[in-house]
C-alpha cells in the first residue's frame, strides 16, 4: 500500500510538473477568446490587433498555417513574416511563408515580410522596427507552443527600446506541429525541447541575449 501511495504521488507531481512547464512554454492571450471584438481597448486580449506576426524556424508550415487561421477570422489586417532563408540558394523562410499565405487567400498587399533575422532575438529586433516604424499599436505573435515564452520576452524587450508609446504584444501558440504536442512530456525529446526553452527563456529574463534561433 505504501508504495502504492509512492506510486500515485510520484504521477500526480509528474503530470503537475508537466503541465505547469507547458504551461509556462506556451502562453495564449487568445485562448477565451470565441473571437476577434473589433474597436475594443488594445489592451484587451480579444481586441482585433494591428497585425500578426509569425516567425520561422521549427515547424515553419504550422506557424504559418496559424498566421493565416488568424487573419482570415479576423484577428489583424495584415501579416508579418519573419526569417532569412534556411537554403542560402533559395528564397528566404519570410518570402516562402509569404507564398504559402497568398496561395492560401491571403492578399498580398497584406503582407510584410523580414527576410535577415536567423535567431529568435533578430526576429524580436527586426520586426520590431517595422512595427514601430509603421506606426502598429498591436500584435499578435504567433510561433510554435515550447517556443513563445522566449519569443514573447524578446518581443516585449524590442518593444520597449527607444519607444514611448506601448506596443501590445498578444502571444498566441500553435496548438500543435511536428515537434511539440499534448503528450511531449511522454517523450525523452520534448523533455529535452522543455528543458532548453526553460534555459534560454531564463537568459533573456536575467537581462541576458540568447543568440540561438
Amino acid at each position: 500500500m505504501k508504495l502504492i501511495k509512492i506510486i500515485l504521488t510520484s504521477l500526480i507531481l509528474f503530470l503537475l510538473v508537466s503541465l505547469s512547464v507547458t504551461m509556462y512554454l506556451g502562453p495564449d492571450a487568445l485562448r477565451f477568446c470565441s473571437g476577434p471584438v473589433s474597436g475594443a481597448d488594445v489592451s484587451e486580449d480579444c481586441s482585433t490587433a494591428d497585425a500578426i506576426v509569425v516567425i520561422s524556424g521549427g515547424d515553419t508550415v504550422a506557424r504559418t498555417n496559424e498566421a493565416i487561421s488568424l487573419y482570415k477570422k479576423g484577428w489583424a489586417p495584415v501579416i508579418i513574416f519573419s526569417g532569412a532563408a534556411a537554403d542560402k540558394s533559395g528564397p528566404s523562410n519570410a518570402r516562402a511563408m509569404q507564398m504559402q499565405a497568398v496561395e492560401a487567400g491571403v492578399a498580398g498587399g497584406n503582407t510584410l515580410i523580414e527576410e535577415l533575422s536567423t535567431t529568435t532575438n533578430e526576429n524580436a529586433d527586426y520586426v520590431m522596427k517595422m512595427v514601430k516604424s509603421n506606426g502598429y499599436k498591436s500584435i499578435i505573435l504567433v510561433t510554435s507552443a515550447y517556443h513563445e515564452r522566449r519569443a514573447l520576452l524578446q518581443f516585449e524587450y524590442f518593444a520597449t527600446v527607444s519607444n514611448t508609446q506601448k506596443i501590445s504584444i498578444r502571444p498566441h501558440p500553435v496548438p500543435e506541429d511536428k515537434d511539440w504536442n499534448r503528450f511531449w512530456w511522454l517523450t525523452p525529446w520534448g523533455w529535452n525541447l522543455a528543458i532548453n526553452e526553460m534555459v534560454k527563456a531564463a537568459i533573456v529574463t536575467t537581462g541576458g541575449v540568447d543568440r540561438s534561433a
